[in-house]
């Protein structure tokens, strides 16, 4: 499994503390981070098209991506997540737009946010910044929430449907 991760390369970070360090070292200074997160379980291109708006938001994209545990704890139903987590990052480390990826077994990435405090968090327009649990972790550390338009017709759910039908 080591071998996975090291393929991953740069961009796929294991521990959330490290990851944090690594960003606010001197080469980032004055950079926007822009943070996103999600299960990612297939990609399609509702995801890229989101992804890309997402990083053109600031200057570095970090994604977070729920562990299978969490997947399955958020009721996305009994065969999820389709994809193991490794093979998920593996996916998500292939787009350009991606600079860093960090797992979080978390149901929700409040941790992660309050380690990482990036400048922005992101997510899609099937959300309102309200009912985000997130958003008072956010908006605490001065952080803000931007909710990028919906790409209709896109869902993870809706693929898996169609493919069991």
């Amino acid at each position: 499994m080591n071998e996975f991760y090291e393929s991953l390369g740069e961009k796929f970070r294991r521990d959330r503390d490290a990851l944090a360090a690594h960003l606010r070292s001197p080469a980032f200074a004055g950079r926007t981070i822009v943070f996103t997160n999600g299960v990612f379980d297939l990609l399609h291109s509702g995801h890229v098209s989101y992804l890309n708006r997402a990083r053109d938001l600031g200057d570095l994209l970090v994604m977070g991506v729920n562990s299978d545990d969490s997947v399955r704890r958020l009721n996305k139903g009994p065969e999820r997540p389709l994809n193991p987590l490794a093979d998920r990052m593996l996916v998500l480390a292939g787009l350009a737009c991606v600079d860093f990826l960090v797992g979080f077994e978390e149901d929700t990435p409040i941790e992660t946010l309050e380690i990482l405090r990036p400048s922005i968090h992101c997510k899609g327009g099937d959300y309102r910044p309200e009912d985000l649990p997130e958003a008072p972790t956010v908006q605490a550390y001065g952080g803000r929430i931007v909710v990028l338009p919906f790409v209709p017709g896109y869902s993870t759910t809706g693929l898996v449907q169609r493919m069991q039908e």
